[in-house]
């Protein structure tokens, strides 16, 4: 969805992944290709199914996710099937814990994320704690706190915060994940829009009100447009609370328009959309 969501934005993508050599698998594969995203990294796994997950959105709007791999395809990635020179063709480099979750897949991000570091990209995380892919809540903290020296952004939805930090505090738990290595932590909450902290800048950026069909992808969105902004704009921890602002109101700007249509993919916004949603309304890009 990132990935994609960037594509629409105009940026030139790639996804490094695994599927099964199954229809889903090839729809998945042809979906990416029909995207504009790149598939020299999406592997198939001969004799192996394609993870699928089922998605309900309850009446306030949390999503509960069950995922069917037996295994799946995608625990199945290895190190050896990420290519260095793949990843030095890139400027970013976004990753999340889903693919943490099991062996082998959880050594080939970390390897690929330590590659991609070692190469000067802006490592980008979310570790997406899914709770039906793990067996031990514990192991699973743990698990999804090890990639964080080598992130540069760490992105989380508000749901996820206390489980990930410990405390239901924004800025105590910004302030824990900072010194653990990231440079920039953004904390995305619905319609409340999102909150972000660098360690010299914090503050928090409302969402704009829309007329909500489907809020999933939201936060994908919100992602993608938020990385579409960070790539050219150098450290996260140089920034000012000026220019993060901005980047933030773009970000919400894309996960709002999100919402007002059914289904992920079919709903990520363009550049012009956003832009265009943006003009509507002048005078958000203030700072508050």
């Amino acid at each position: 969805n990132v990935a994609v969501g960037l594509s629409r934005l105009g940026v030139k993508s790639g996804f490094i992944g695994k599927v099964g050599d199954d229809p889903f698998g090839e729809f998945l594969r042809e979906t990416l290709e029909r995207e504009g995203v790149e598939t020299t990294g999406l592997s198939t796994g001969r004799g192996v199914r394609t993870t699928l997950a089922f998605v309900a959105t309850r009446s306030d709007g949390q999503k509960d996710i069950c995922f069917y791999r037996n295994p799946g395809a995608d625990m199945l990635l290895n190190a050896e099937e990420v290519s260095l020179a793949y990843l030095q063709t890139a400027s970013l480099f976004h990753f999340g814990g889903v693919s943490l979750s099991r062996s082998p897949a959880r050594e080939a991000t970390l390897h690929a994320a330590l590659m991609a570091k070692g190469q000067g990209l802006l490592i980008s995380y979310d570790p997406n704690w899914r709770p039906t892919l793990w067996d031990d809540p514990v192991e699973a903290r743990g698990r999804l706190w090890e990639p964080m020296p080598i992130a540069h952004l760490l992105h989380c939805a508000e749901e996820e915060w206390e489980f990930l930090t410990g405390t239901a505090d924004l800025e105590a738990g910004a302030r824990k994940i900072l010194q653990a290595g990231p440079q920039l932590v953004v904390v995305t909450q619905g319609e409340r829009g999102c909150y972000y902290d660098n360690g010299a800048a914090r503050g928090q950026v409302p969402g704009f009100q829309v007329e909500v069909v489907d809020p999933l992808g939201a936060g994908d969105a919100f992602v993608a447009a938020m990385l579409s902004r960070l790539r050219a704009t150098g450290p996260p921890r140089g920034l000012a609370r000026e220019q993060l602002h901005e980047v933030m109101v773009y970000a919400n700007a894309a996960g709002a328009l999100t919402c007002t249509k059914r289904g992920v993919i079919p709903s990520l916004p363009t550049a012009a959309e956003v832009e265009g949603f943006l003009r509507a309304r002048e005078g958000v890009r203030a700072p508050g």
